[in-house]
Order: C-alpha cells, then structure tokens, then sequence
C-alpha cells in the first residue's frame, strides 16, 4: 500500500520492491519489544488505566484459552498471544502513513501459519506419542488408509488457510484504502479507516481461535 507520505522513499526503488516487507517486519517487532517492555514494568498495587488494559486483555487471552482448550491449554497460551500481537501490529501497520503492512506479502503470513502447524503437531506427537496417528486414521479400521490420506490433505490444508486468509484480508483492505486516497484523499476514507482497524484485530482473533482449536485437537485423546 502506498500512502501520500512514505517514509521508506529514502530507500532504493529495488529495496522497497523486494525487502519492504521484511524492513516492516522488523519495525513491528521492535514495536512489540517495546509494548512488552513497557506492560511489564506495570505492576502497581494501584493499577494505571495502562495496566488495565494489559490485564484485561490478557485475561481474556486466558479466558478464550480455557473456553477453547480447557486448564490444559495454559502453557501454551503465551505462544498464541505472541502470535496474535505479531499479526496485530503488522495489520495495524499498514493504517499508518508512511509504512506498510508485513501481512500483505504472502512471506510474512506463511510464518506464523507453519509456526502454529509445526506446534500443534509437536504437542500431539509429544503427548501421545506414536499414538497421535491415531487422530488420523480414523473410527474404523478399514476405513484407514483412506481417512489417512484425507486427514493428512486436511491438516496440511490448514496453514495454507492461515495464510491466505490473512493475506488476502490486509492485501486487499490497503489496497482498497490506497484507492480511496486517489479518488478522494480527504474525509470518505476515515469511515473506511475505522473498519480496517476493526478487521486488523479481528484477523488477530481469530488467528489465535483457529491456532487454540487445533492445539485442542492435538491434546485430545483419539477415539
């Protein structure tokens, strides 16, 4: 996305074509470093509306966990909630002038999606061990091999979901947003703005939803 200020028109033409996103990517995690710094010196008897914040939105991370993948689920909150800061950040990125979103190139949005597809099937195999194929084989025995072929299209289907699903979601919002700056760069993009700050966090939620759901599968005992 283009914006009416670009702060990376210093860099050269061919920089910005090929690396842009990964110079973007790095700013958003120094700006999550920095949010991560600053909540953790919140720790006041007396909490500041800051650290209201920060408690509350991470006991509703706590709370969507419980509710999605039980008490057991716990651990492995702080992955997800890192996850989801990450694609926040990088959504709400592309809003400010003179940058751009890291999730509106393809690179950026596979890396959260394998993160979360090697994960989930770490913690089944580590769990379960060998049992964990269990998960794909299916009720009846032989119905196997073909529930195996079809659980495995399915499982290896869902990184490939996270990721153009964000993709397509923030690529096309800027790009909308960018047209609407040509044709009329004053007050009709605001009401646009306001969505797309909404649809940035929504992509984060439900990033994380779908991430606790298939760590809940993984953790399941098959039957």
């Amino acid at each position: 996305m283009e914006h009416p200020l670009n702060l990376t028109s210093f860099m050269p033409e061919s920089v910005q074509h090929h690396y842009l996103h990964v110079i973007m990517l790095f700013i958003a995690m120094l700006i999550i470093i920095a949010i991560g710094l600053i909540a953790s010196r919140m720790n006041k008897e007396i909490p500041s509306k800051g650290q209201n914040f920060f408690e509350m939105l991470v006991s509703a991370v706590y709370g969507m966990s419980d509710d999605i993948m039980g008490k057991q689920g716990r651990p492995y909150v702080p992955l997800i909630f890192g996850i989801g800061m990450y694609v926040a950040v990088s959504n709400l990125m592309g809003l400010v002038p003179g940058l751009a979103a890291p999730t509106s190139n393809m690179n950026t949005t596979v890396a959260p999606a394998l993160c979360v597809f090697f994960f989930y099937n770490y913690i089944g195999f580590k769990k379960h061990g060998f049992g964990y194929i269990k998960q794909f084989l299916g009720p009846v025995a032989w119905l196997a091999p073909f529930m195996l072929i079809i659980e495995i299209i399915g499982h290896l289907a869902r990184p490939l979901s996270l990721t153009m699903r964000l993709f397509g979601n923030i690529a096309g919002e800027d790009l909308v947003i960018a047209i609407l700056f040509v044709l009329v760069p004053f007050l009709v993009p605001l009401p646009m703005y306001f969505l797309a700050v909404f649809t940035c966090c929504l992509q984060a939620y439900v990033f994380m939803m779908l991430s606790m759901i298939y760590i809940s599968g993984a953790l399941e005992e098959a039957h």
